[in-house]
């Protein structure tokens, strides 16, 4: 028996070290070719904003709704960019006789301007812009008494319906999650001009993916 065992010991030995080894994972290179020289950036996502429908309204509006854009860039770091918005919800109004509470507006922005990438590398990539354009505020859908009789919107704290001008500053920060396919963070301060006022400044922010196409930019 003991002959046995001694013949056996070797053939254990040689199974252990043939016992399975995790194999070795090659890092990924989804971001390998992550390159920024495409002419075109097509941007789509949701979006959030403060805003304020009147004035002297203390409450503000939360409204939500949508941010698309196109980006055409000349240089690897300088395009220029074409940008519409959509913002929805109810907005609060000041105290009133006529049972009016938490009215629907709307807000439709529409600029084009000026945008610098700035740091990047295959994981992040920062762009900065300065957009310029038209605004405009629909206020007055839902002012009707209990009678159905329209109300002025002065009489509730807001806005009337208007264009005027409309602005947006700020950026972006692009999460790669392929060379072509992005997932985006975009905060803006924007400016409006509606009554007489002067400008109002609120807050945006919008989250969404971006498509780049059309490879080819030499510098």
């Amino acid at each position: 028996m003991l002959a046995v065992g001694v013949g056996l010991l070797p053939f254990l030995q040689t199974q252990a070290h043939a016992q399975y080894q995790q194999p070795v994972i090659a890092p990924s290179d989804t971001l390998a070719g992550v390159h920024y020289d495409y002419k075109w950036e097509i941007y789509g996502g949701l979006a959030y904003s403060h805003f304020n429908a009147g004035p002297d309204l203390v409450q503000g509006s939360n409204l939500g709704g949508f941010d698309i854009q196109a980006a055409r860039f000349f240089r690897k770091r300088w395009a220029v960019a074409a940008n519409g918005r959509g913002y929805y919800g109810t907005s609060g109004v000041l105290p009133n006789p006529y049972g009016i509470k938490g009215p629907f507006v709307d807000e439709y922005m529409f600029m084009a301007g000026p945008e610098y990438r700035g740091p990047s590398n295959e994981h992040v990539s920062m762009t900065f812009h300065a957009l310029f354009g038209g605004a405009h505020g629909s206020f007055e859908s839902a002012l009707q008494n209990q009678s159905g009789a329209p109300v002025p919107p002065a009489a509730l704290g807001l806005f009337s319906n208007q264009t005027t001008f409309g602005s947006a500053i700020g950026g972006s920060i692009d999460l790669n999650r392929s060379p072509r396919w992005v997932f985006r963070i975009s905060p803006d301060a924007t400016l409006t001009n509606f009554g007489s006022g002067g400008i109002h400044e609120q807050f945006a922010l919008s989250v969404g993916v971006v498509y780049r196409l059309k490879r080819g930019l030499k510098r």
